[in-house]
């Protein structure tokens, strides 16, 4: 049996010992490291936490979670084990600061980053607005719709309320920014619909000098100046005026880009049937566009297709190479070029820049 009444001496351990143990196997705490703890004790205002440190962490209320919170009782339980995020070191109490809302940030940053990288489309309701734009939540964190971005014909200040399907344009936690576009996911969602060598019928929104921006059931295409006619046309006005209904034949859809790229010209019977017999275009349209989906899987098979009939040589070499001189690639590059006038047109087919409102863009998380 052990004799319960040997002395400290005897023992050879004393309670300084013991101290100097603790101290020796004492954690050492860094602010951003992630710790378990257990709750202990709820306050009013927070909570203290044991840690395994000398003296109970502290998380204040504000602290507790990325959404509002009115009393700790709603994030947290007595007795109750979970993990913290050290905030601060300690203070002049020895005591160490925490948070669970910052691990809740660090993992919605890395959900959004995985929602981007996926291209995914994701839904959120409108929660304020601001002059260059409206702010929502994703995954807990602030998001802003620049305003060209937005594809509305409702004022800013009444989308307060309303979800809108979105497409990630930025995500930078670096600089706590994350940036969306609701006008891009509609396009997607549109042009999810379309084919290459569908006549769609449009009304003419805008004009500019190298091209006319068409509205195709709610997103735009542009119909480039070199695909208007097989003739040659020093501007887009003297066809066209805006709001003319048209029928137009889609060339190209690039939806990394959000852009739709049109056709007249490959729709003319004739050379030159825009300029002088436009009814007559619209009238073989559907024809024509069915001669041109044959030549094009011909191409792609690796066969010489028939001629269209009326269409001379030329007119089918120029079909043959679109994809260098005619609209996919013409068009962009114009309209990569062309004045900052020509992108407030605001139309789908041409995206304008996720920063071109930045003085305006909130942090994602709020501070």
């Amino acid at each position: 049996m052990v004799n319960q009444n040997l002395t400290a001496t005897e023992i050879g351990f004393t309670h300084e010992d013991f101290a100097a143990l603790l101290d020796k196997y004492d954690y050492h705490f860094s602010p951003g490291d992630i710790v378990p703890g257990t709750v202990f004790s709820i306050e009013p205002r927070g909570a203290l936490i044991d840690i395994g440190a000398k003296t109970a962490a502290y998380i204040p209320i504000q602290e507790m979670s990325i959404n509002r919170v009115d009393a700790p009782e709603e994030v947290l339980q007595s007795n109750e084990t979970r993990e913290f995020f050290i905030l601060t070191d300690e203070n002049e109490d020895g005591q160490l600061t925490l948070s669970i809302r910052r691990i809740e940030y660090m993992r919605a940053w890395e959900r959004v980053r995985q929602l981007q990288a996926e291209d995914a489309t994701v839904r959120s309701g409108v929660f304020a607005t601001n002059r260059g734009g409206a702010l929502v939540r994703i995954e807990g964190l602030r998001g802003f719709i620049p305003g060209s971005h937005i594809s509305t014909r409702k004022p800013k200040e009444e989308l307060v309320g309303e979800e809108l399907p979105l497409k990630f344009l930025e995500v930078d936690e670096e600089r706590n920014r994350l940036v969306l576009s609701h006008r891009r996911a509609l396009v997607e969602r549109k042009m999810n619909r379309l084919e290459v060598g569908e006549v769609v019928i449009g009304t003419v929104r805008g004009i500019k000098p190298y091209g006319a921006f068409i509205d195709i059931g709610g997103v735009s295409g542009l119909l480039h100046i070199s695909e208007i006619s097989h003739e040659h046309i020093d501007t887009p006005h003297s066809v066209f005026n805006v709001n003319d209904e048209v029928k137009v034949m889609i060339i190209d859809l690039d939806a990394e880009r959000g852009r739709i790229s049109l056709s007249t010209k490959q729709l003319e019977p004739e050379p030159g049937d825009m300029i002088k017999n436009r009814d007559l275009v619209y009238d073989k349209a559907e024809e024509m566009a069915a001669k041109y989906r044959e030549q094009m899987l011909a191409k792609q098979q690796g066969i010489t297709a028939a001629p269209v009939e009326a269409a001379p040589v030329e007119a089918v070499e120029a079909v043959e190479t679109a994809p260098v001189e005619t609209a996919p690639v013409e068009a962009v590059e114009t309209v990569e070029a062309a004045p900052v006038e020509a992108v407030e047109t605001l139309a789908e087919a041409e995206i304008p820049s996720a920063t071109e409102t930045e003085e305006q863009i909130p942090a994602a998380i709020e501070e």
